[in-house]
């Protein structure tokens, strides 16, 4: 009973520090963004800084997406019907 306790234990404190590094990384996305957008402003007339907005931003989803357990579901129903195919495939 101990090692199940030790065990949700461990899987608690592990989602705990993907939360906390995702809002450190969302924290640090709307410091940098914006000092990005100033510099941008001030130096030049083409709009660059769209690139590591819209880049990080993707990563910003998918790091919210690891946090908080919202998984892309077509992703698990690929890894069941491939993981299937290979328990059925006699040569494998």
């Amino acid at each position: 009973m101990e090692n199940l306790e030790e065990q949700r234990y461990t899987r608690a404190k592990e989602k705990v520090g993907h939360i906390k590094s995702f809002y450190c990384n969302l924290t640090a996305y709307c410091i940098v963004i914006p000092l990005l957008a100033y510099l941008n402003f001030r130096t030049t007339d083409f709009l660059w800084v769209f690139f590591p907005a819209i880049g990080w931003g993707f990563g910003l989803v998918a790091h919210w997406m690891t946090a908080f357990g919202q998984n892309i579901t077509f992703i698990k129903e690929w890894e069941k019907r491939k993981i299937q195919e290979l328990m059925n495939d006699k040569e494998f």
